[in-house]
């Protein structure tokens, strides 16, 4: 049965279910926060700014990419629209979830619009279709992971300075987290589908198009084939 959207917080039937399914983002947002915050150190960024950057932006893709920028010397302005960019994907996260959260109050849906990550995205997606989620329980994963994220990036930054760069394979980390996403949403042949055009469009956009532009297009690309093949794959 679909619960409503503002219901009563209640440790059993809220922030357990919440911490329940927020705990396997916080498992990978761990190494990859201390990841960001290796990386951030060695860029120049300070433990403050580090966890400024994770309190006010909380975009794992556009942080690394920001910091990648950095340290090759790139100007704000490049920064901003690169990540920008990158972060227009959440229109379509934003639009997926907008039909499960009619009739939210604007203050808690502000919040619960912050706290939307890829993760998050995923995880409350998949139990608001279930019809068994609330707004209330998805902003529990959410600020749950943020938290986590936070802490995690501020303690990479601490420990920044005593870790090799490039060591321990950090730099694969957010790959790696994306890619175990990928698998564990692929579970049927309309997923696998969309999936590999997805995959094979952003590959060869990215060798015509500059920047991370190609990101984006990629996943118009792919969504739209996912609708047209959809009844196909039932």
């Amino acid at each position: 049965m679909k619960q409503p959207l503002n219901q009563p917080f209640a440790v059993k039937d809220l922030f357990l279910p919440g911490l329940t399914a927020a705990w396997p983002i916080c498992l990978g947002y761990i190494p990859i926060g201390l990841a960001f915050g290796v990386l951030a150190q060695k860029a120049g960024l300070g433990v403050v700014e580090i966890a400024m950057m994770s309190i006010f932006v909380f975009a794992g893709s556009s942080q690394f990419i920001a910091v990648s920028m950095l340290a090759a010397g790139a100007n704000v302005v490049s920064i901003i629209l690169t990540t920008f960019m990158v972060n227009l994907r959440h229109l379509l996260m934003s639009s997926s979830l907008a039909v499960f959260l009619h009739g939210a109050r604007p203050a808690k849906l502000s919040l619960y619009a912050y706290g939307v990550t890829d993760e998050s995205f995923v995880v409350n997606y998949s139990r608001f279709k279930q019809g068994d989620w609330s707004l209330n329980k998805a902003l529990v994963v959410n600020h749950t992971a943020n938290t986590t994220w936070i802490l995690s990036t501020v303690a990479g930054g601490i420990s920044g300075r005593f870790i090799p760069e490039h060591a321990l394979g950090i730099d694969y980390a957010l790959i790696a987290m994306f890619i175990g996403l990928l698998v564990f949403q692929c579970k049927g042949k309309k997923y696998i589908v969309t999936a590999a055009i997805a995959g094979v469009s952003a590959v060869i956009i990215s060798l015509f198009i500059p920047g991370n532009a190609y990101i984006i297009l990629a996943s118009i690309i792919a969504a739209t084939l996912g609708v047209v093949f959809k009844r196909q794959f039932r």
